[in-house]
C-alpha cells in the first residue's frame, strides 16, 4: 500500500518512518510518501498513485476535496487522530472511501494536558513566569483558588473524560459528570447529573466530547449564566463547542476565574504552524490572550512521546486490515 501522507512534520517522520523501514517477516509492507503540504483542494492531487491519504485534524476533507480523491481513485482516508468533523462523511460514503481514525491513542496525555491547563490558568503560573523573567517576586494578580474539595465537572466521560476525572478524583475533588451514556468503569467516585446542574455546582468544568451538531456551541451565554462566577473552563476537545464571541463577552464581565483553552474556534489556519516572525489575521487568539486569567496552547494536548508511537501504531494498523481484508474496529460510520 502507497500512502499520501499530508500535513508531515519532523515528529511524523521519525515515529512513522521507523515502523516502515522494517520490511521483513510481520512488518507492515507500507510505502508512506512524505508531504509537507495539507491536504486541501489545490493539494489533494498530489494523492495520485497512491492507494490512500493519511490527514490530521487540520486536515481537509469536504466534498471538493474528496471528490479530487475519488477521481484519483483513493478507497481509503487514515486520520492520525481521534476527531472526524473535518471529514463530509456523506460524501465519503457517496464516493465508497473508507475512512478510519485513532480513537484512542493515549487518553491520559490529554487529560493531563487538561489539568495543567486548570492549574496554570487557576494558579496564575503562565504569569508568575513573566513576572519572575522581569525580576518582579510581587504577588499581586497571581491569587488562585484550592481545588481540593471542590467540585469537578466533566463533560463526556470516554477514555478521555474518564482518565480527566480519576485525575480530579486524586486532587480530592468531587467529581460530577454528564453524558448520554455512563461510564460504568467511573461508578464508584463519578455522580452523573443533568448538564444544568453540572454547570451550576462546578468549580472545575472540563469539556470532553466530540464536535457534533449537537454539541456545537454547547458553551454558550446561556450555559454561561448557569455557571460560579469563580468557575474555572477548560477545553481540549474542539474549539467549535465554545461560542468564542459569548465567552469573550463573558471573560469581559469577570464571569470566569480562568479559561484554558487548547483548542478554539478559526484555528485551522495556525495549527501546528509558526507565525513568530508574522502578524496573523486570525482575531480570536489576539481577543482571548488579551485577558490575564486566560492561557492558550498550540493545540498540544496529544503531543506526549508515548500518544506519537501509539497515533503511528494504529494508523498503520489501520491500514494494514484494509488491505488484507481484515475487521475494522476503527471506522467512521
Amino acid at each position: 500500500m502507497k500512502i499520501a501522507f499530508f500535513g508531515t512534520k519532523d515528529y511524523d517522520k521519525i515515529w512513522f518512518g521507523a515502523l516502515t523501514e522494517d520490511n521483513g517477516e510481520g512488518s507492515y509492507g507500507i510505502d508512506i510518501h512524505f508531504i509537507e503540504a495539507n491536504i486541501n483542494e489545490d493539494t489533494a492531487v498530489l494523492a495520485k498513485d497512491h492507494d490512500a491519504v493519511c490527514g490530521f485534524v487540520n486536515s481537509d476533507f469536504s466534498r471538493p476535496v474528496l471528490t479530487v480523491l475519488h477521481d484519483l481513485g483513493i478507497k481509503l482516508i487514515l486520520l492520525r487522530c481521534a476527531g472526524f468533523n473535518n471529514v463530509d462523511l456523506a460524501a465519503a460514503k457517496e464516493f465508497g472511501i473508507t475512512v478510519l481514525r485513532v480513537p484512542g491513542y493515549s487518553p491520559e496525555a490529554v487529560a493531563e494536558h487538561a489539568m495543567a491547563l486548570a492549574l496554570t490558568t487557576n494558579r496564575r503560573i503562565h504569569r508568575a513566569y513573566g513576572k519572575v523573567r522581569n525580576n518582579d517576586f510581587s504577588l499581586s494578580g497571581l491569587l488562585g483558588r484550592n481545588f481540593y474539595n471542590g467540585v469537578a465537572g466533566v463533560v463526556g466521560t470516554g477514555k478521555i473524560g474518564a482518565a480527566f476525572a480519576n485525575i480530579c478524583r486524586g486532587f480530592g475533588m468531587r467529581v460530577i459528570a454528564y453524558d448520554k451514556y455512563e461510564n460504568p468503569a467511573l461508578k464508584d467516585f463519578v455522580t452523573y447529573v443533568s448538564l444544568d446542574e453540572l454547570l451550576e455546582k462546578s468549580d472545575l468544568i472540563s469539556l470532553h466530547c466530540p464536535l457534533f451538531p449537537e454539541t456545537y456551541h454547547m458553551i454558550n451565554k446561556d450555559s454561561i449564566a448557569k455557571m460560579k462566577d469563580t468557575v474555572t473552563l477548560v477545553n481540549t476537545s474542539r474549539g467549535g463547542l465554545i461560542n468564542t464571541e459569548d465567552l469573550i463577552d463573558a471573560l469581559r464581565a469577570k464571569k470566569f476565574a480562568a479559561v484554558g483553552l487548547d483548542v478554539y474556534e478559526n484555528e485551522d489556519d495556525l495549527v501546528f504552524e509558526d507565525y513568530s516572525s508574522d502578524i496573523i489575521a486570525n482575531e480570536t487568539v489576539p481577543r482571548l490572550l488579551a485577558f490575564p486569567n486566560v492561557m492558550i496552547t498550540s493545540h498540544q494536548a496529544f503531543f506526549t512521546r508515548e500518544a506519537l508511537q501509539s497515533i503511528a501504531i494504529t494508523t498503520l494498523e489501520n491500514a494494514y486490515a484494509f488491505e488484507h481484508g481484515l475487521p475494522l474496529e476503527n471506522i467512521v460510520q
